[in-house]
């Protein structure tokens, strides 16, 4: 989200835009809140009421406008594309502006500068005849502008031939807010609109607005859509952390569907793998208690202590 608001932004100051708005259930808002205050950019984020408050406090201490709407995420992205229409604002909405993929393809970059050095140790080690599957990306879905604009950016490698082989994407949906999922698994690019229920806010959408390329990215590629409950996306976040990792439900949702992908096939154990987290645990922390057993309170003794191991 800071990749596509930091293009936006620059954006909005080349043609001078006095607002920017968008909505957002937070990191989006987040970061366009960031970066508009660091180069005195008035910014208005709708947001829906059932926002974590980590994520709404981000948006008020970055001095951003908050307005938080009595409704769903899509409330809140229509309000905002009718408010810019009506009152002159620049428009940052996630798969409504352009700019917004430009952005988010600038990861397909840094996992290409990435890859091109693990790929080159790993011949090194195996011998540059041994053949392997190609590279996996495992992206968490909601809107579909992060894997589409990932997709993209590898396209335009392999145009520039600067990749010799454009990597696979899966795209991992939750459950309770599949409608990208379901339009792959049907074989058509039109959107169904589900009404959404997962915990995984950042990824709760009725309607994905990037949802046409958001299929393409997984069907051009060879990859596919997987879908998680929430009760898995919570068994992810717990083992991430177990590696260091704090994500959010949403970040934690792309592993989820790794471990999914591992026990059907999809992928193999030995497969050149790599999983976007999109988000860090602390914006969300009343989920991240619902993955892990709460802290025992004891008496300030070492009898107490001795109980508990």
């Amino acid at each position: 989200k800071d990749r596509a608001s930091a293009i936006v932004v620059a954006r909005a100051k080349e043609i001078n835009a006095e607002v920017v708005v968008t909505a957002s259930t937070g990191n989006a808002g987040a970061a366009l809140a960031g970066m508009s205050a660091a180069v005195g950019q008035k910014a208005i984020i709708f947001a829906p009421k059932s926002a974590p408050p980590a994520k709404v406090a981000q948006l008020l201490v970055f001095g951003a406008k908050v307005i938080l709407v009595d409704g769903t995420y899509d409330d809140a992205f229509d309000l905002t594309v009718k408010a810019a229409d009506e009152f002159g604002w620049y428009c940052r909405n996630t798969g409504y502006n352009p700019f917004t993929a430009e952005g988010k393809k600038t990861a397909a970059l840094e996992i290409w500068e990435w890859w091109q050095h693990t790929h080159q140790k790993w011949h090194e080690k195996v011998g540059t005849d041994v053949d392997h599957a190609p590279l996996t990306v495992f992206v968490s879905v909601g809107d579909g502008n992060i894997i589409s604009g990932i997709h993209k950016g590898f396209k335009d490698l392999f145009q520039l031939g600067w990749l010799p082989r454009i990597p696979r994407i899966i795209g991992v949906q939750a459950d309770g807010s599949a409608a990208i999922s379901n339009a792959f698994h049907a074989d058509t690019e039109t959107i169904t609109p589900v009404s959404a229920t997962t915990l995984a806010d950042s990824i709760s959408v009725d309607l994905p607005r990037d949802g046409v390329r958001a299929v393409r990215a997984a069907k051009e590629t060879g990859g596919t859509y997987v879908n998680v409950s929430d009760d898995e996306i919570l068994k992810a976040i717990a083992e991430l952390g177990t590696v260091g990792v704090f994500a959010e439900p949403a970040g934690a949702t792309a592993y989820a569907g790794l471990v999914k992908a591992v026990g059907s096939g999809i992928v193999g154990t030995e497969d050149p793998i790599l999983v976007l987290n999109t988000g860090s645990g602390l914006k969300d922390v009343r989920a991240a208690m619902q993955a892990v057993q709460p802290a025992p309170i004891i008496e300030p003794t070492l009898e107490a202590v001795r109980r508990l191991l």
